[in-house]
């Protein structure tokens, strides 16, 4: 980045023109937002690029009430300005930062208590790849999860963002880690990040894998539809499901006879719509809980390419492609 200097009034932005494809993303000038109380200005160096910014292009996830309508949901940088109330925080300080949107921008606003700084020996480009993946596995996969060492823990989409890091977390909380994914060399890249299986879905049954091997404990899953059932049968007596996306449809049939009688749990969550200090407490927990992993290099984001801000609907386009392994960013500053 270029040395610090106060924001400027206007910035280069991309907007969603309308709801569509990739192409609909455009390049444009935006005001700089001011922070609030409580609140930071980050000058956005590098953005990640994430699925539900695929849903909000889309149409359907829509920010909530006054949030940035630009897509982006995590950036790193340097702090450009702090509002009223804000203590931790200076112009300068490297910080990395979940956003309730605007991060395809060339300045972003969220809360003081959202942001967490870059991990020591680390670059703004993968510190831009932690926020949104971490904060979603962390919530998931051990405070509604409850992951435990020695655990059978099964990813799917063991390649995507969220897989990359919920492969290593598992691994370094000493669970036993499973993950599907859709390629020989997707699942050679699961198993050097941790994972003791990787279940290749195109030519596998991961039902079958996962009782052979006792059932999967815990169950991290973005698809739903179809794999709902599977997903039940894939689990142990008294095993968890986890949702945190709907790719493959939200309407699904169960038999609550078999939750019962196998004492199944079937949870989920999505992170946007939660309360400011349930994202600040999450923040609190990595700080404590990560970032000292990231710092020491057991745990690192998985990186996929970088695309200048003006191709974001290039990086969508690999997004929806299934192309990639591990994180896309965007490059803004």
């Amino acid at each position: 980045m270029t040395p610090w200097t106060s924001p400027p009034e206007a910035m280069r932005a991309v907007s969603i023109a309308a709801p569509g494809g990739p192409e609909v993303l455009r390049l444009t000038e935006a005001p700089v937002p001011v922070p609030g109380h409580g609140q930071i200005l980050i000058r956005v160096a590098y953005a990640g690029v994430n699925r539900p910014d695929v849903a909000q292009r889309m149409g359907t996830y829509a920010p909530p009430p006054g949030a940035s309508p630009l897509p982006g949901l995590e950036a790193a940088g340097e702090v450009a300005a702090v509002g009223p109330g804000v203590a931790r925080w200076r112009p300068g300080d490297r910080v990395c930062a979940l956003l309730p949107g605007g991060g395809y921008a060339e300045y972003a606003v969220t809360r003081a208590d959202h942001a967490l700084p870059v991990p020591q020996g680390m670059g703004l480009r993968e510190a831009a790849c932690l926020p949104e993946t971490f904060f979603t596995v962390w919530h998931n996969v051990v405070e509604r999860g409850g992951l435990r060492a020695g655990e059978r823990f099964l990813v799917h989409g063991g390649s995507s963002g969220i897989g990359t890091t919920a492969i290593q977390l598992a691994a370094a909380r000493g669970a036993r880690v499973f993950a599907t994914a859709g390629s020989p060399e997707k699942c050679a890249a699961c198993t050097r990040l941790g994972a003791e299986r990787a279940i290749d879905y195109r030519a596998e049954d991961f039902v079958a894998v996962m009782r052979a091997a006792g059932g999967a404990d815990l169950i991290l899953d973005m698809v739903a539809g179809a794999y709902t059932p599977r997903n039940l049968r894939a689990l142990a007596d008294d095993g968890r499901l986890v949702q945190i996306a709907v790719l493959g449809g939200a309407k699904v049939e169960l038999n609550i006879a078999e939750l019962m009688m196998r004492r199944l749990t079937v949870t989920g969550s999505t992170l946007r719509p939660q309360s400011d200090a349930a994202k600040a407490r999450i923040a609190a927990a990595l700080e404590a809980e990560v970032w000292p992993l990231l710092a020491s290099g057991r745990i690192a984001p998985g990186m996929d390419r970088t695309f200048p801000l003006a191709d974001a609907a290039a990086a969508h386009a690999r997004m929806e492609s299934s192309a990639h392994i591990g994180k896309i960013v965007l490059a803004v500053g």
